[in-house]
C-alpha cells in the first residue's frame, strides 16, 4: 500500500506541472500524487508518471471538493494536501512520515518561493509579480522560471486573530524549542495527517463553501479533537505567495458574500462552538497558547435568544419586541418562531407548538449565537432595561433575575414571589449549548417529564438533565410576564395551586409594579405607551 497520497487541487494554475515535478523529485519514500484539475485549463499538464493520478472536471467544484475528489481516491496511510505553486525539501516524506503520531496533523517549515522573475530584452529583471511591459524602459517582459525556494524567513509559529483570520506569529518562534514544535494555526497550503483522521475529523468541510478560511479549519479541528498540530523543522515547503492582484491572484475567484459566509460558518463552529465532535471549546486553545495577541481577556459579548410560537395577542407581542429592542443594549438577537419573523436574526422552526418545540428553538437559537453570554427572552415578557446589565459572573452555573412580577393581561393584576423562570435565564452560551442538547435528546426519546424540571439547573432530583447548578440575582427593577390566554404553561394566581409552598416565598400582591408604575385596570394603556415610544 502507497505511504503518501500528495493531494493537489488546482485551478488553472500555471505552476501545477512545476509542483507535481518537484514533489516527484524530492520524494524518497513510497509517495503518490494525485491532481484534481478542477476546471479547464491553459496550462501544461501533470508529468506522465505512474506514481502521478489525474482527474480533470469539466466544471470547477471548489478547492475543499476537489481536495476530498482527490482523498476519496487515496489509499495511503498518511495523505498531504499541497497548493499548486510549491517546492518541497529532500526526503520530506519520509521525514514527516518517521515521526508522525496518529493525532497529529503535520505541517512543515514554510518558507517563500521565488518561482520566476519577469525579463525584458534589455535585461532588466521584476520580482513575479502581474504580467506587464518593464517598468524601466517599457520593453514587452518575458517570464524566467526561477524555482528557488528562499530560507528566510522560515515560518514555524502562525495563529489566527479573534477574527479568526491567519497571522503570523514570529514572538512565539522565541518559545518554541526542538525540531517537531507545537504551532496554533498554520497556512492551508501545506499538511499532512492519517487518511484516517482526515476522514474522522470531516478536515474539509464543505459547509464552508469552495475555498477559504481552510487553516483555522484544519487547527481547530486538530487541537480540539484533542489531538496536536505540530511543525516540523526536518522538512520544508516553499510557497507561492500571489497577493499582488491583476493576472497574478488567486485561481478561485471569491465574492465578498462567499467570503463572507465561509468566515461567519467558520466563527460559528469555533466561537460558537458548534463543532459536534469537539472535545475542548476554543478557550482551552486559547489558554493553552497563552498569551495570544488579540486574545487578551476581553469583556464577554452578549446577545438575546428570542422564541415565540407566533400564538401570542398581536399588541402584546409588538409591545414587546419593542421593549426588547429598546432594551438590549445592542446586543445580538436572535429570534427563532414557528412563521417567518421580522425580529433580530430569524431562524423558523417547521413545527407543532409544544414543550419540545420550545426547548428545539432555545437550542436552534443557541447554535445560531456568536456570543459568549446569552439571555433567554420569551415572546411574552415586558424586560425591564436593568435586566440586561447582568454578566454572569462564573462560566459553570446558570443565573435567574429574581425580580419579576405576573401582571394579568385583563385585569392588570400584579403578583411576585421568588422567581425561578427560563425567561429569566441568564448564562455562559456554552452551558447552555451543552444543557439543551441534552434536554432536547431527552424529550425527544422518552417525551416530556416533570420530574426533569423546565428550568436548568434548580432541582438535584435523579432525573435532573446535568449536574451544573444555579444562583440568583435581582435586577434593579423588575420585568414583566405577562399572563394571557395563550401561555403554554398555566397561571398560578393562588398559594394554593402550588404543590409545595417553598415556591410561594417572597409571595405578594398589587397593583403596581415598580418602574412600570400601575398596572391594575390599565396594562393596555401602559403596552400602547411602549409602542408609542420614539
Amino acid at each position: 500500500m502507497t505511504d503518501l497520497s500528495v493531494l493537489i487541487p488546482g485551478r488553472n494554475e500555471m505552476f501545477l506541472a512545476r509542483t507535481v515535478s518537484d514533489v516527484l523529485a524530492h520524494a524518497e519514500g513510497d509517495t503518490e500524487v494525485i491532481v484534481v484539475l478542477d476546471g479547464p485549463s491553459a496550462y501544461e499538464s501533470p508529468p506522465d508518471n505512474p506514481r502521478v493520478r489525474v482527474v480533470q472536471l469539466e466544471e470547477s467544484i471548489g478547492q475543499r471538493a476537489a481536495t476530498n475528489l482527490a482523498a476519496r481516491m487515496s489509499e495511503a496511510k498518511y495523505v498531504m494536501k499541497l497548493d499548486a505553486h510549491c517546492s518541497l525539501s529532500q526526503g520530506f516524506d519520509v521525514a514527516m512520515m518517521a515521526d508522525m503520531q496518529p493525532d497529529w496533523t503535520m505541517i512543515p517549515t514554510m518558507y517563500n518561493l521565488h518561482a520566476f522573475d519577469w525579463v525584458c530584452p534589455q535585461g532588466h529583471r521584476r520580482y513575479q509579480g502581474p504580467s506587464g511591459p518593464c517598468k524601466d524602459c517599457g520593453e514587452p517582459t518575458t517570464m524566467d522560471v526561477i524555482w528557488y525556494a528562499k530560507p528566510n524567513p522560515q515560518t514555524t509559529a502562525m495563529r489566527f486573530d479573534h477574527d479568526l483570520h491567519f497571522q503570523y506569529w514570529a514572538a512565539f518562534e522565541k518559545r518554541q524549542v526542538g525540531d517537531l514544535v507545537e504551532t496554533m494555526s498554520l497556512l492551508g497550503a501545506c499538511w499532512m495527517l492519517t487518511r484516517d483522521k482526515y476522514w474522522e475529523l470531516d478536515i474539509c468541510d464543505e459547509g464552508h463553501g469552495g475555498w477559504g478560511a481552510q487553516g483555522t479549519e484544519v487547527a481547530c479541528k486538530t487541537w480540539l479533537s484533542g489531538g496536536r498540530l505540530i511543525c516540523t523543522r526536518r522538512a520544508w515547503y516553499a510557497h507561492l505567495f500571489r497577493t499582488q492582484g491583476g493576472d497574478f491572484s488567486f485561481p478561485y475567484h471569491m465574492s465578498g458574500s462567499a467570503v463572507e459566509k465561509a468566515r461567519e460558518y467558520s466563527r460559528k463552529l469555533w466561537i460558537g462552538g458548534t463543532w459536534p465532535k469537539a472535545k475542548y471549546k476554543l478557550d482551552w486553545l486559547i489558554e493553552h497558547f497563552a498569551p495570544v495577541p488579540d486574545w487578551e481577556p476581553r469583556p464577554p459579548t452578549v446577545g438575546l435568544v428570542y422564541y415565540t410560537d407566533n400564538c401570542l395577542d398581536e399588541t402584546i407581542m409588538a409591545a414587546c419586541q419593542r421593549q426588547i429592542k429598546h432594551c438590549a443594549n445592542g446586543h445580538e438577537i436572535v429570534s427563532v418562531s414557528l412563521k417567518p419573523l421580522d425580529f433580530g436574526h430569524n431562524i423558523v422552526v417547521d413545527a407543532e407548538r409544544s414543550i419540545l418545540t420550545m426547548y428545539r428553538q432555545i437550542l436552534a437559537g443557541l447554535e445560531a449565537s456568536t456570543t459568549d453570554v446569552v439571555f433567554l427572552v420569551e415572546h411574552d415578557c415586558l424586560y425591564h432595561k436593568s435586566h440586561f446589565d447582568f454578566l454572569p459572573p462564573r462560566k459553570d452555573a446558570f443565573f435567574y433575575d429574581g425580580n419579576f412580577y405576573q401582571v394579568n393581561a385583563k385585569t392588570g393584576h400584579a403578583l411576585t414571589h421568588v422567581w425561578r423562570s427560563t425567561s429569566g435565564l441568564c448564562a455562559y452560551r456554552n452551558l447552555l449549548l451543552e444543557h439543551y442538547r441534552k434536554r432536547v435528546d431527552i424529550v425527544s426519546s422518552r417525551g416530556y417529564n416533570v420530574r426533569i424540571g423546565h428550568e436548568p439547573g434548580t432541582h438535584n432530583r435523579p432525573e435532573r438533565i446535568d449536574d451544573y447548578g444555579h444562583e440568583m440575582w435581582m435586577a434593579e427593577y423588575p420585568s414583566i410576564d405577562i399572563r394571557h390566554d395563550k401561555n403554554l404553561t398555566p397561571a398560578k394566581w393562588h398559594k394554593e395551586d402550588f404543590r409545595s409552598q417553598r415556591y410561594t416565598e417572597g409571595w405578594r400582591e398589587s397593583n403596581e409594579v415598580p418602574g412600570w408604575g400601575v398596572t391594575k385596570g390599565r396594562f393596555k394603556e401602559l403596552l400602547q405607551d411602549i409602542l408609542e415610544k420614539p
